[in-house]
């Protein structure tokens, strides 16, 4: 079997190490020829000695290099990420840079590299019509990351040509699924990230408590799979067991289930259309006993709502969302603001700021701009 060489861009997050946990696993098929991250220099440092890659990148440049490490070929500064892509010429390129950040990456990704494996949702929540037609132009496959985007992929493989009615991305609620609204306004960034079913990043599980991660996850798809917003539904499931489905015109649904594990959609994407044994822990129905089902509180958690809205509205409305969204959960992270002003910061941004066409990469930056301005005002 070939060996497939791999960018890992946010190498040090927790896609990243999830990645790496394959490659590992899979020496004869894979190496790690890139690994990029922001700031985890030692980190970063640890990765490159187990895995040896030709290039890395750091954001922050450190003080300074660790001679053991000084035969790799260094990158650091804003740029860094997709000056060691280029430099690297690896086939694959796995884009897990967290936020809009990402945007960036991908999009020289589709350039040099043969596939991109994309668990970065903002850059097609910002740049979906752009990154999706170069993708088309270029005849390069974009292989979802995310477990829901994974899951409908993965059903779609089996809908042998029949026409697909529906979209169904499940959610697990976050960690504040069974609070009361009074309640959620104040919880804490320690109850927000004490997520019940997922172990990701500080950023991403806030998201989850907001429920914005889903209604991001809702823009992602409809770039993903050409599919209106009105035919993607979500539905709340807490066990996470079911990561989404899809439902034909006759009434047929397809759902792919397992246990919570990244290691699984991401070694789909790495594999594809093979797939990678791990460690997995094997489904137990009958210990399980039930799997629950119910409708999203869009009262509680306007989230989705919000994001669902910015889509139809269409233009640099998602970027808004987005911008929005990235400065109040940095600023609930460092214990600025209440979580509940989270939504409120975001809702306002969507009203306030002016909604503009996206002809070009430089559209979405300035649409980004505008929207984190007017965040930063609202702290």
């Amino acid at each position: 079997m070939e060996m497939r060489t791999i960018a890992i861009l946010g190498a040090t997050g927790s896609i990243g190490t999830q990645a790496l946990d394959l490659v590992a696993r899979y020496p004869e098929r894979f190496r790690a020829g890139c690994l990029t991250a922001h700031g985890s220099s030692e980190k970063l440092f640890e990765l490159c000695r187990r895995f040896r890659p030709d290039v890395a990148a750091l954001v922050n440049e450190p003080a300074e290099i660790p001679q053991d490490l000084r035969g790799i070929q260094w990158f650091f500064g804003p740029d860094s990420t997709v000056r060691a892509l280029l430099a690297s010429k690896c086939r694959d390129a796995l884009c897990a840079i967290v936020g809009i950040a990402g945007l960036d990456a991908v999009w020289h990704a589709l350039d040099v590299c043969e596939r991109v494996l994309l668990a970065n949702k903002e850059a097609l929540v910002t740049g979906g019509d752009l990154v999706m037609a170069k993708a088309a132009r270029l005849n390069k496959p974009m292989l979802p990351v995310d477990s829901e985007h994974s899951a409908i992929f993965q059903c779609l493989q089996a809908r042998q040509g029949n026409p697909v009615k529906k979209l169904l991305l499940t959610c697990s609620g976050g960690a504040l699924r069974d609070w009361k609204k009074e309640a959620i306004y104040h919880a804490t960034v320690r109850d927000v990230l004490a997520h019940p079913t997922w172990n990701m990043g500080g950023k991403i599980t806030v998201d989850c408590a907001t429920r914005v991660n889903k209604g991001l996850e809702v823009i992602e798809a409809h770039h993903l799979f050409a599919m209106p917003a009105d035919r993607i539904e979500v539905v709340i499931h807490p066990q996470s067991v079911i990561h989404s489905m899809i439902e034909f015109e006759d009434g047929a649904i397809l759902a792919q289930m397992g246990m919570p594990d990244m290691r699984g959609p991401i070694g789909y994407a790495m594999g594809f259309p093979g797939r990678l044994p791990y460690d997995a822990r094997p489904v137990d129905f009958a210990a399980l006993g039930h799997l629950d089902f119910a409708a999203p509180d869009h009262e509680r958690f306007p989230g989705i709502r919000m994001a669902i809205d910015a889509l139809k509205a269409g233009g640099s409305a998602p970027v808004i969302l987005n911008g929005a969204n990235e400065v109040a959960v940095g600023a609930f992270l460092r214990e600025r603001i209440p979580f509940g002003r989270i939504p409120e910061i975001i809702q306002s941004a969507l009203e306030s700021v002016p909604v503009s066409p996206i002809k070009s990469i430089a559209d979405v930056y300035e649409a980004d701009r505008r929207a984190r301005a007017f965040a930063m005002g609202s702290i």
